[in-house]
């Protein structure tokens, strides 16, 4: 990276070296959704140098009161596609990798041949949450995990916890539970919220893209959530 002048805030916060070993790291983040697209801004504008964003939906206008990609005029459009013109107009200079497929294992495998210092995993979908998680864990890549920001309304309560801690939260009982069946019992790094969910907020959907359901949502709290994942990264890889 040639110009840090767009960094001096950054710089007189954490200082020169750790803002310099920021640009030489690798961050993947998976699902451009209401976490994902916020990590994946908080992600370049703290400077990383390279980042791998992996998503293969669309914006659907339900998307827009919470997800950064959605707009009036984006809809039917590529979510990865938006945030990868986005974050290159927040760094030109940024190596970016992107990948317009949905999670599969296959696809899994070949991206942490990658080997990327660190993934802020924000998919919003069991089965393939399952697979990255997994497959990461056995890569031995860090990884920070979003549980569920449905059917919560206080960003004050969020948590970074093993995933064995989480409670209060049915897509993380979902998650520990099919992890279990995987092996992994512990050992993954979560941002979640033990505020009582709203159940009254559940909706039943088509099933597509392995989602069978999902709550409702306000605007804050995705990003929250996007805010609190980016923070364990970058604080991880500079380590403090």
């Amino acid at each position: 990276m040639n110009d840090l002048a767009w960094l001096s805030r950054t710089k007189l916060l954490i200082g020169e070296e750790p803002l310099l070993q920021l640009t030489t790291k690798h961050v993947m983040v998976v699902g451009m959704g209401g976490v994902g697209s916020f990590a994946a801004e908080f992600i370049a504008r703290s400077g990383i140098g390279k980042m791998t964003i992996i998503d293969g939906d669309v914006v659907d206008p339900s998307n827009r009161n919470r997800q950064l990609p959605a707009l009036a005029t984006t809809h039917g459009q590529p979510k990865v596609q938006i945030m990868a013109e986005r974050l290159r107009a927040i760094n030109p200079e940024i190596e970016l990798n992107v990948v317009q497929e949905f999670v599969n294992p296959e696809m899994v495998k070949a991206q942490l041949e990658h080997k990327p210092d660190y993934i802020i995993d924000a998919i919003d979908s069991i089965t393939p949450k399952l697979t990255f998680i997994s497959l990461a864990h056995q890569s031995r890549i860090p990884l920070v995990s979003s549980m569920g920001a449905g059917a919560k309304v206080d960003p004050t309560r969020l948590q970074v916890v093993d995933i064995s801690k989480t409670y209060n939260c049915p897509f993380a009982q979902q998650i520990r539970k099919g992890l279990r069946k995987l092996g992994i019992k512990k050992g993954i790094k979560a941002v979640f919220s033990p505020e009582e969910p709203i159940r009254e907020s559940l909706m039943l959907t088509d099933g597509s893209n392995y989602k069978k359901s999902a709550y409702g949502t306000i605007s804050y709290m995705p990003a929250t959530f996007g805010a609190v994942t980016a923070s364990v990264a970058i604080r991880d890889l500079m380590k403090i």
